[in-house]
């Protein structure tokens, strides 16, 4: 990505998808040019959260609300410590944003952190494109990137970026050092959470349940791992293709092998199918947004949640699965078109969902996961003390 913070409220920008099509509107944020996966998220609100989750490392977020920016940036709302998204695209950017809360416009904020973005667009169009060719690479140009240069040239350059199928990306945005949340209120619980790219909202949740959570960097052994002494281990949601996370799924093979606790959320999910022998696949579109309907299989209910993700587990949808690590089945799925939204083994505490219970931003339909995950252990404890 290169970028200038220079006359981005005037310069022209066009935005260019690998298979040819263009759209043409005006710099939004940071003028420059970038390269990543065109992606849309149908989040109505929440797009702080959104531009700071790590998940959307390398892609282009396309909005498919349109009117965005309304309430401004403030500081105490962003998931992580800077935006991720490669590229922001926006239909109808607020002139002035509005909100108690606010200290400095969106596109301020994308100008401040080299984030070059698009707007003037129709995004209705573009995500329609989208759903009906699926994810592919684009790239956003403004300024001396663009002037003067041929649209031949821009789509070649599109055309030469990489992938997201095949990307390892955990490693590139998680912790390089260990770094301890503390429980609020009693500690009831250790956790040790492996950072695949965690959302800041995640160990706070179970932070406000009594466990003090150890945040891993995404290199952890199995030795790491246990070197806290946990109660229960967490894989956190991170970007990048799952069928590249061998090493993560050697060490959950090893918490597995332990029997302890385990919980995982959006790229942990994947990480559990592919220990217990399962395969991943890209989904053509993706899920993205905070409106997704998913049943838990267990109780019935059907939950409003936050997706972010590109990849999906293969699993069986009609039985129980005999795996090295006991039975497991498929807990929850999507009730659009049916994709594997969460396993659960039968025979050790073990559990994962594909979304974000984290509600940051997003519904709070999902809270009880967490609760789930803290009975899971509160168990296991009990048994250890009677044994």
């Amino acid at each position: 990505m290169t970028t200038s913070t220079r006359g981005a409220a005037k310069a022209p920008a066009v935005l260019v998808l690998e298979d040819g099509r263009i759209f043409r509107g005006r710099a939004y944020g940071a003028v420059g040019e970038t390269f990543g996966e065109a992606v849309f998220s149908t989040g109505m609100t929440g797009y702080q959260e959104t531009l700071t989750d790590p998940s959307y490392h390398r892609q282009v977020v396309v909005m498919t609300a349109p009117h965005v920016g309304n309430t401004g940036v403030n500081d105490e709302d962003p998931e992580s410590s800077r935006i991720w998204v490669a590229g922001y695209v926006v239909r109808d950017p607020a002139r002035v944003p509005s909100n108690w809360r606010s200290v400095r416009s969106l596109d301020e904020e994308l100008v401040n952190q080299g984030v070059v973005g698009i707007s003037g667009i129709d995004t209705r169009a573009l995500t329609r494109h989208l759903r009906e060719r699926g994810a592919m690479r684009v790239g956003i140009f403004s300024g001396e990137a663009w002037e003067g240069v041929r649209d031949e040239a821009l789509l070649a350059k599109v055309q030469a970026a990489p992938q997201m199928k095949g990307a390892d990306l955990s490693a590139e945005v998680a912790t390089k050092e260990t770094y301890v949340v503390p429980a609020i209120g009693t500690k009831k619980f250790t956790v040790a959470a492996v950072d695949l790219g965690i959302k800041g909202m995640t160990p706070h949740r179970m932070a406000e349940r009594g466990i003090e959570v150890h945040v891993l960097p995404a290199t952890a052994t199995v030795e790491d791992v246990y070197a806290v002494n946990p109660d229960g281990v967490f894989f956190s949601n991170g970007p990048g293709d799952p069928a590249t996370a061998d090493h993560a799924v050697s060490v959950m093979q090893g918490v597995l092998a332990r029997k302890t606790p385990l919980f995982g959320i959006c790229f942990g999910n994947q990480i559990l199918g592919r220990a217990l022998g399962f395969g991943t696949y890209k989904l053509k579109y993706g899920h993205r947004g905070i409106n997704q309907p998913v049943q838990d299989r267990t109780t019935g209910k059907v939950e409003i949640t936050a997706h972010n993700h590109g990849f999906a587990v293969d699993a069986p949808l009609d039985k129980v699965s005999e795996t090295a690590y006991g039975r497991a089945e498929v807990s929850h799925v999507c009730l659009n078109d049916n994709v594997v939204e969460g396993l659960q083994l039968l025979d050790q505490p073990a559990f994962s969902v594909q979304y974000h219970p984290e509600a940051a931003a997003g519904p709070h339909d999902a809270a009880y996961l967490f609760d789930r995950f803290t009975s899971l252990m509160n168990t296991a404890q009990m048994e250890a003390d009677r044994a």
